[in-house]
């Protein structure tokens, strides 16, 4: 990641070079009705790829954005049925704990995505990404359906 004194998330763990990147990425997705689509993964595979430390606010960060990529991933639900399945998981946040970070935490990252040449190459390297980070929590998979499921 690049060298910057800038600024960073209060909970998930970036560096601000990373932070950076992840900004230019999102406002390529706001600005671009062509990228659109990729924003939902985009914002669950950061979050995940960045758990942050063990403290309430990234706990259940991580786990409601684990939460959306195995809705997504696993049983194909729309953006719009995540996002209100997510709304419903935050509500439960007590019943979540902290999950140790595998590692890594997946073989794509967001500066692959902000390489990215056009839309349809962004939102196929988005996707990647995702499924590269929800292949990286494998080993707390159970516990996220779970979760999915109270």
């Amino acid at each position: 990641m690049p060298d910057s004194d800038g600024p960073t998330h209060a909970y998930i763990g970036a560096s601000p070079g990373c932070w950076g990147i992840f900004g230019e990425v999102t406002a390529r997705e706001y600005g671009d009705y062509r990228y659109a689509s990729a924003h939902r993964f985009t914002v669950d595979a950061y979050a995940a790829q960045h758990p942050g430390v063990p403290e309430r606010r990234s706990i259940q960060s991580v786990a409601v954005h684990l939460i959306s990529l195995h809705l997504t991933l696993e049983k194909g639900m729309t953006s719009d049925q995540t996002m209100k399945a997510m709304q419903r998981a935050a509500d439960r946040s007590a019943a979540f704990v902290w999950l140790d970070p595998p590692y890594p935490l997946g073989e794509v990252t967001v500066v692959d995505v902000l390489e990215a040449k056009a839309p349809a190459e962004h939102n196929e390297r988005v996707e990647r990404w995702a499924r590269s980070v929800w292949k990286a929590w494998s080993p707390h998979h159970e516990t996220v359906r779970r979760w999915a499921k109270l």
